[in-house]
């Protein structure tokens, strides 16, 4: 028995297939979640101003400095700050919560959101639960984030890790980003380069630059990569780095680093899901990237059936791949290049 239209995936080690279903499934609607309101105090004074006493003795004003001392201070200490009015849904608060206390450790972070989040509750049961849900989700939405990316990952030929960072003297925060993604864009429609990455602020300095895998096809390598020795704030000693003109002149720096091996590879493809929980940054993906490709798979490539209920295909490293009935060759890149993708 063969398998048609399955779709197959690299995990690192063995290519899997997952066999085409006909089982019907039904959308289903998105819940509609209570809105709450909540008050903020705004940061901005009011423009209010507290009036002097002023008292009357026989008739006459007379200006007392120290009463008048004393009601000011009592007024700028018993006048209520401005407050602000919010329409959201104990989702969208638990989202701010979760992103203003991302620096703090998952025990601290799950406490202080409940702290924040209990005058919304009618217990404390009720938002304990609500918040170890919310967090849940998102731990299952980080994980799929991981493997989605890692599958991507494993179907294109990586070749370089590089790194951006903008010149104050060339650029602000906004002109870099958006002309770097213009850049890229570019050399992606222009030149056949593929790249994942992400968006990150140093830890002390807190610019902003970008971290990527890139391949990058033989000849289309703007400008001259140069040996460069600098010194490593990290590791506290002088490095060589690899840096390109092209890139140096229109931003700042960049930093190119050659990757040789599939070690290497998700080497840097950890360094980069770091940031998928540390800074709940999105991963940044060209076009061309996917997830599957489409192949017929035949009885005899398949070693086992694994995963839930035994619905995923093991598939031997030297499997046939087939298209529509023909037999496009033994899997390998150049192979695969030339089947069908899907996400």
């Amino acid at each position: 028995m063969s398998f048609g239209e399955t779709k197959v995936y690299f995990d690192g080690s063995h290519y899997i297939a997952i066999p085409h279903t006909t089982r019907p499934s039904r959308r289903r609607p998105l819940r509609q979640e209570d809105t709450i309101t909540v008050i903020q105090e705004e940061t901005q004074d009011s423009g209010c101003i507290a009036e002097p006493c002023i008292s009357l003795e026989n008739d006459e004003s007379i200006f007392d400095e120290q009463v008048i001392e004393d009601v000011e201070e009592v007024a700028e200490t018993t006048q209520e700050k401005p407050k602000k009015e919010r329409i959201l849904t104990k989702k969208e608060l638990f989202n701010e919560l979760y992103t203003k206390y991302i620096d703090s450790t998952r025990k601290q972070r799950k406490k202080l959101i409940i702290k924040d989040m209990l005058p919304y509750f009618e217990t404390p049961e009720h938002c304990e639960n609500y918040v170890q849900m919310q967090m849940e989700r998102k731990q299952r939405n980080l994980i799929c984030r991981r493997v989605r990316m890692v599958r991507k990952a494993n179907l294109v030929d990586f070749n370089y890790f590089c790194t951006f960072t903008y010149d104050s003297k060339l650029h602000t925060e906004q002109t870099f980003k958006k002309k770097l993604t213009m850049t890229l864009a570019n050399f992606v429609s222009k030149r056949g380069w593929k790249y994942m990455g992400v968006w990150e602020r140093a830890p002390e300095t807190k610019r902003l630059h970008f971290h990527g895998l890139f391949e990058i096809p033989s000849g289309t390598m703007p400008g001259e990569l140069l040996e460069r020795s600098d010194y490593s704030f990290s590791s506290h000693r002088r490095t060589i780095t690899i840096q390109n003109t092209y890139f140096n002149e229109r931003f700042g720096r960049s930093d190119f680093q050659t990757i040789d091996t599939h070690q290497d590879m998700m080497k840097e493809i950890s360094y980069i899901c770091k940031y998928l929980e540390k800074t709940e940054e999105k991963i940044v993906y060209s076009k061309g990237l996917y997830q599957y490709f489409i192949s017929d798979i035949m009885d005899e490539d398949i070693v086992c059936t694994i995963g839930q209920e035994d619905k995923k295909l093991l598939l031997f490293d030297d499997f046939n791949c087939w298209d529509e009935g023909v037999l496009m060759g033994k899997v390998s890149p150049e192979v695969i290049s030339q089947m069908r993708k899907c996400n």
